[in-house]
């Protein structure tokens, strides 16, 4: 098998979608369509069942990945390892990020690091909206910045870092634009787009609610699994998104508008990793961030 047809099946494994693994590929769909069948074609049967709405894997692409991730993970971190040590480094760490607020704190902890422990290289990483902690889980990343609440056994949560308030993101048009706040009881005006994936209860019931605080339920709009994704449906009208405050900031753009809650939670932000793999690089970075918090706290309430 070779390298770019074991890399193409273990990514359109994990995101049974060939647009978001050509684009993680940096390939054409074509490309990819091809990578598959040649090694279907080396395998003599089918790995993927495709319909014009889903991919899925066979009985035996999934035999056949769960054969080949933990190698190919071995062979990438040796590889990393030894590419690591040609620098210098003792240790990498790789750091997942929820958004761009959190990917600035993570960005202002590893410089935080480089200066004190130059030896220590941190790598970061974006958690996808449709799988929060698939990476953490698996042990491609060591700790990450999320949003919280975080109820998973699998994981430890260490204090919120900071929060901030929320928004509704919706279209321009319509009449909710317009006011200088909104309630969570004007949500049950509004169709709110769901996120779909491996998204936990929690996160879900926290950051899309079915229904509003007095019980009255709010429409459910089409799935997403991208925020670039979400905005163009919410520029065209198709829905509505609960988002953080910096998204208005980071994101702006023609047809959507941004509104603030006027008694919506904060979103908290803190630091997750794997239960019981708390090592010193990860408690090290733990240090660092809650420094770089305090700075980007600073720096917002000014």
């Amino acid at each position: 098998m070779e390298h770019d047809e074991l890399e193409c099946f273990l990514l359109l494994a994990e995101e049974l979608h060939f647009g978001r693994t050509a684009e993680r590929m940096r390939l054409s769909r074509a490309r990819v369509s091809q990578l598959v069948q040649r090694l279907e074609r080396r395998v003599g049967a089918p790995l993927f069942a495709r319909t014009s709405r889903k991919v899925a894997l066979t009985s035996l692409g999934r035999q056949l990945r769960a054969d080949l991730e933990p190698h190919h993970r071995a062979i990438e971190a040796a590889l990393e390892r030894a590419a690591a040590s040609a620098r210098g480094i003792d240790t990498v760490l790789y750091v997942g990020f929820a958004n761009p607020l959190t990917g600035e704190i993570a960005m202002r902890a590893a410089e935080t690091l480089r200066a004190g422990r130059p030896r220590l290289a941190v790598e970061f990483c974006e958690a996808p909206l449709a799988d929060p902690y698939g990476q953490l889980r698996k042990g491609e990343l060591h700790v990450q910045i999320s949003e919280l609440p975080v109820q998973d056994e699998e994981l430890s949560a260490g204090p919120a870092l900071l929060a901030e308030e929320r928004v509704l993101a919706i279209h321009a048009a319509h009449p909710l634009a317009a006011r200088a706040a909104v309630s969570l009881e004007d949500l049950a005006e509004v169709t709110l787009l769901t996120v779909d994936g491996d998204v936990p209860a929690s996160w879900l019931a926290h950051h899309v609610p079915t229904h509003t605080p007095s019980g009255r339920p709010i429409a459910r709009g089409p799935g997403v699994t991208q925020l670039q994704e979400a905005l163009m449906l919410i520029a065209g009208g198709r829905g509505a998104l609960l988002a953080p405050a910096h998204t208005a900031t980071y994101h702006a753009r023609p047809g959507v508008a941004y509104v603030p809650f006027a008694d919506a939670e904060p979103t908290g932000y803190g630091l997750v990793w794997r239960a019981g793999h708390t090592t010193e690089a990860v408690g090290a970075f733990v240090t660092a961030a809650r420094e770089a918090a305090r700075e980007v706290r600073a720096r917002t309430a000014g």
